[in-house]
C-alpha cells in the first residue's frame, strides 16, 4: 500500500510539472505558425494560420484580439432589405453574427480581389486577406507606412504599394502564396495604377518592370500629358495631352517609340486630371477630369474597342457648379450624365462591363454606383446610396460580383457587397472606428 500510495504521489507530481511547462510555453508565445519579421524593417510579415481560422489572429506579438477584447475592431452586422422603388440609404440586407479579427484597420486605402470571394484590403499600415467574401478578415502584414495600393494577379500572386502620396518613389512588395507571406520586391519611382501581365512584368504610368518589381525602366511618353500614361502591355499604351484650347488620345502600339493622335477635341474646359485603364490592347477607357465648384465636379467618360478609330462619350458629367465636361458645353443634353456630383471610382471588368461610382459631398449619403455590361452605351443606375464622405473603393470580379468600400473621417469604413450587379447590396462588414470617436 505505502508504494502504490508513493507512486501515485510521484505520478500526481510529474502531471503538475507538465502542466507548469505547457502553461510557460503558451504564455511566451508558442504559437504553431509563429509570425516571421524583415530585420532590416520595422514592418512585420504576419503568416496566416494554417488551419485557416480568423476567429483568432495573431498580432505578431504572440498576442491575439477578439471582439470581446477590443470593441473597436470590425464587426460584421445584421441587416434588413430596403425599397427598390426609390433610391434608399445602405443596409445590410442579410443577418449575420458578429466576427473576431485581429484587423483593427481604421480607414481602407486599397482594395482588390481575385474572386467573388477572395480578396485583401489594405489600411492603417495593415494588409488583410478574405476568403469568405469579406465576412472575415485575416491579418496578413503590419506595417508603418500607407497601403496605396494592391493588385493581385491571381489568387496565388499578389503586390502591394507601400508610401504616401507625398513620396517620390513607393515601396513595393509581394507574395507568391496568396499573402502568407511577404517580401520586399523593390520600389517603384512612381505612383500610378499598378499591374502586372504576369509573374515578372508590371507597369506603373510611364515605368517598367521585368523582374516583378526589382528594378524599373522608363518608356517613352508624349510630352504636356494630362494624369500619367497607360500601358497595356510591353508594346500598347495610350495617353492624353492637352494643350491650346484642346486635348488629344494618343496611342503606342510600339512601346513608345511613336505615339499616334486618335482622337483631338476643343474644349473651354483644360482638364485636371486623367484615368486611364484598358482591357485589351485595343480597348481603352478614359476619363478626363473636369473642374470643381459647389461641391461638385465636372467629368467626361470615353470608350474605345478598335483601338481608337471610334470613341464612345459613355458618360458627359455637366455641372450647373463646376461648369461643363471637358471638350462639351452645358448645351450638350444628349448625353448620359453619370450621378450624383462628381466621379468616384472606376473599375473595368473587361471591354465590356465596367462599375463607376459617383459621390455628391453635399449629400447625406454620398455614395452611389452604377453599372454597363454594353461598353458604355447603356448604363444601370443602382437605386441604393451610402453613407461616407471618405474615398471611395469599387473592385469586381465579373458583372455580377462587385465589392464597394465606403470611407468616412468621423464613421467605421463599411464594406457592401452584391451578387447580381448592384441591384441588391448586403453590408458584409464594418471596419473599427476612427480614433477619434472611438
Amino acid at each position: 500500500m505505502k508504494s502504490k500510495r508513493a507512486f501515485r504521489t510521484s505520478l500526481l507530481s510529474l502531471t503538475i510539472a507538465m502542466s507548469l511547462i505547457v502553461s510557460a510555453c503558451s504564455s511566451n508565445g508558442g504559437a504553431a505558425n509563429p509570425p516571421t519579421s524583415n530585420s532590416n524593417s520595422p514592418d512585420t510579415v504576419l503568416t496566416t494560420p494554417s488551419n485557416g481560422q480568423s476567429d483568432d489572429v495573431s498580432n505578431g506579438d504572440g498576442s491575439s484580439n477578439s471582439v470581446d477584447d477590443d470593441p473597436s475592431l470590425g464587426t460584421t452586422p445584421s441587416s434588413t432589405s430596403g425599397s427598390s422603388d426609390t433610391r434608399n440609404v445602405a443596409s445590410p440586407d442579410t443577418t449575420a453574427t458578429p466576427v473576431s479579427t485581429a484587423v483593427s484597420i481604421t480607414e481602407v486605402t486599397a482594395l482588390r480581389l481575385a474572386d467573388a470571394k477572395t480578396g485583401w484590403i489594405g489600411g492603417s499600415g495593415q494588409i488583410a486577406f478574405t476568403k469568405d467574401g469579406g465576412s472575415h478578415w485575416q491579418l496578413q502584414y503590419r506595417g508603418s507606412a500607407r497601403v496605396r495600393q494592391i493588385f493581385a494577379l491571381n489568387a496565388s500572386k499578389v503586390w502591394a504599394v507601400l508610401g504616401s502620396d507625398e513620396s517620390k518613389s513607393w515601396r513595393v512588395i509581394r507574395s507568391t502564396d496568396g499573402g502568407a507571406h511577404w517580401k520586399e520586391a523593390g520600389t517603384v519611382p512612381s505612383g500610378a495604377f499598378l499591374h502586372f501581365t504576369n509573374n515578372t512584368t508590371g507597369f506603373a504610368g510611364r515605368y517598367m518592370t521585368k523582374d516583378g518589381g526589382a528594378t524599373w525602366t522608363k518608356l517613352s511618353v508624349p510630352s504636356s500629358l494630362v494624369g500619367e500614361v497607360y500601358y497595356h502591355d510591353a508594346a500598347n499604351g495610350w495617353a492624353v495631352q492637352s494643350a491650346k484650347g484642346k486635348y488629344s488620345f494618343l496611342r503606342t502600339s510600339d512601346g513608345g517609340a511613336t505615339w499616334k493622335t486618335v482622337l483631338s477635341r476643343k474644349s473651354e474646359v483644360t482638364p485636371t486630371g486623367s484615368i486611364i485603364r484598358s482591357a485589351g490592347k485595343n480597348d481603352a477607357w478614359i476619363e478626363l477630369i473636369g473642374e470643381s465648384g459647389m461641391t461638385q465636379t465636372s467629368y467626361a467618360l470615353f470608350h474605345t474597342t478598335d483601338g481608337g478609330a471610334n470613341w464612345l462619350p459613355a458618360i458627359v458629367h455637366n455641372t450647373a457648379g463646376a461648369g461643363p465636361a471637358p471638350g462639351f458645353t452645358n448645351a450638350d443634353t444628349g448625353y448620359f450624365g453619370g450621378t450624383s456630383g462628381g466621379p468616384g471610382e472606376l473599375y473595368v471588368v473587361n471591354s465590356q462591363t465596367a462599375f463607376m461610382g459617383g459621390q455628391c459631398m453635399a449629400c447625406d449619403n454620398a455614395n452611389t454606383i452604377m453599372e454597363t455590361t454594353d461598353g458604355g452605351k447603356s448604363w444601370a443606375v443602382r437605386k441604393t446610396e451610402f453613407a461616407g464622405y471618405g474615398k471611395q473603393l469599387i473592385a469586381a470580379a465579373d458583372a455580377k460580383h462587385a465589392w464597394l468600400i465606403t470611407n468616412d473621417y468621423a464613421s467605421s469604413s463599411v464594406l457592401y457587397t452584391t451578387a447580381d450587379g448592384g441591384k441588391k447590396f448586403s453590408t458584409i462588414h464594418t471596419f473599427a472606428k476612427p480614433k477619434t470617436v472611438q
